[in-house]
């Protein structure tokens, strides 16, 4: 066999493999819309109805005013030991006046070492930035900061 024959067939092997399981699941895909959901919506979704408990633990850095909506930095840092037994599972971002309230979902393990992330999102006017975080034991903590946007990020 020529090598030029053998990475012919490599690639034909290559674009088969990455076609055909795609082309399985193309007939039973739905069409994906915009995915709307308000923050009460949102909070229940994530929660499974529970209600979240405010905490000094959870510390939500944004600036008080945005200048550009469209790049809204975000800090986010939980107290936790981050131990087997005794971890954050999961912080959402999420704000009050977007066509979709979900901003950002991280998900850790103890592995990570310490609870704490940083992003940047974007809003489409002022309102609260809210940091929801899930506890290994089931607990859910949440902390809120308004931001004052000047020029519109989403429109």
């Amino acid at each position: 066999m020529q090598r030029r024959d053998f990475f012919k067939k490599l690639g034909t092997v290559a674009v088969v493999t990455a076609v055909v399981p795609a082309m399985s699941f193309a007939g039973n895909a739905k069409p994906v819309g915009p995915n709307k959901m308000d923050f009460k919506t949102a909070v229940n979704a994530i929660t499974g109805g529970k209600t979240p408990q405010k905490s000094n633990k959870v510390k939500l850095k944004t600036p008080e005013i945005a200048e550009n909506g469209a790049v809204v930095p975000v800090t986010v840092s939980v107290d936790s030991p981050m131990t087997d037994t005794d971890y954050v599972k999961a912080i959402h971002i999420l704000d009050g006046k977007n066509s979709n309230a979900r901003c950002i979902d991280v998900f850790l393990t103890p592995a990570n070492g310490k609870a704490m992330f940083s992003t940047r999102i974007k809003l489409g006017g002022t309102q609260d930035v809210t940091a929801l975080v899930e506890l290994s034991n089931g607990e859910f903590l949440i902390a809120s900061q308004s931001v004052k946007v000047t020029i519109g990020g989403c429109g």
